[in-house]
């Protein structure tokens, strides 16, 4: 029901995935019946293991999570979240709003041990795709200590999902100096030069599409102006392309999200994926299928044993 074309996109992008996905993946589609039925009816379903689960209401972007938790108990993100927790379900991808996705996934299926909220991350700029960023928006204002949670789940991430043996952690930085930067990152420094991560100190912004770190660490408020700089980089240059193909090639170069469909919540016991909210079926096809790989790599129980190892490190 979320996202800007909900549910027409969404049940196409479903049908693209299970589609391709070739015995791969089963799709449930949670919504409310008299909007999603219609949808459903211009496609052939016959032989697609895509089923119609109802909930009724949506949590929208401008409502407050946890009061919508309350007021809405069988709205979609609810009711979708919820089938994880109970074992009908994987994986649970969303392109509505995110705070209600952090909200239901906090509470139902509950937090890492340590993380106090939902994280975004992942690679988000297509010259580097293999380069995790984190965190790109849920955690505004972080304590150092948070910082170092996030590289945690970042190299989880990393080594589990995009096969990078050793990752290589950074902190964003305005100089590549110890001492540089705000009081969060110079407290933040040396935490992880003690933490038995594979850290090589501050990166810069020209680092950001080289090969001198794997996870890149910020906080919320950084991250999520860097994501959408990129994005709208994209946008800007794509139209100055001389050609169709070429201005797609350098859209998608920027903007990594829209390949991968969306990213993962980190720190949640259970897999959820956020999208974008502009997503078209293409992206949310590819967010299901990114879905299932983080289920077959059991992504989430990665992650706690990072966490579990570097609290050992430190008390140790």
């Amino acid at each position: 029901m979320g996202g800007d074309y909900g549910p027409q996109e969404t049940v196409a992008g479903a049908v693209a995935a299970v589609t391709e996905g070739k015995g791969r993946v089963a799709v449930l589609l949670v919504g409310d019946a008299e909007a999603v039925q219609p949808e459903l009816e211009r496609h052939n379903l016959q032989g697609l293991p895509i089923k119609f689960i109802p909930s009724e209401g949506v949590i929208l972007d401008s409502e407050s999570p946890m009061q919508a938790f309350r007021a809405k108990p069988k709205a979609s993100a609810i009711v979708g979240v919820g089938m994880i927790k109970e074992g009908y379900a994987d994986a649970f991808v969303t392109m509505g709003s995110t705070g209600a996705a952090m909200a239901a996934s906090a509470l139902l299926l509950g937090m890492m041990e340590g993380i106090e909220r939902p994280a975004l991350g992942g690679p988000i700029i297509g010259l580097a795709p293999k380069t995790v960023f984190i965190e790109i928006g849920s955690s505004i204002d972080c304590r150092p200590s948070q910082l170092l949670d996030f590289a945690a789940l970042g190299v989880a991430f990393s080594r589990t999902y995009l096969e990078v043996s050793d990752p290589r952690v950074g902190i964003l930085s305005v100089g590549a100096e110890e001492g540089k930067g705000n009081r969060q990152t110079k407290e933040a420094f040396p935490l992880f030069q003690a933490s038995g991560l594979n850290f090589v100190g501050n990166v810069e912004g020209h680092d950001l599409c080289g090969d001198r770190v794997d996870v890149i660490v910020c906080d919320g408020f950084v991250g999520n102006i860097l994501l959408k700089a990129f994005e709208s980089l994209g946008e800007g240059l794509s139209r100055y392309a001389d050609a169709a193909a070429v201005g797609r090639d350098v859209y998608n170069m920027l903007n990594r999200i829209e390949y991968t469909g969306g990213g993962p919540l980190f720190g949640v016991r259970g897999n959820v994926i956020v999208g974008h909210g502009r997503a078209s079926s293409t992206g949310i096809s590819q967010a299901v299928i990114t879905a299932a790989r983080l289920s077959e790599t059991n992504l989430a129980g990665q992650m706690e044993e990072e966490l579990t190892a570097l609290r050992a490190r430190i008390a140790g």
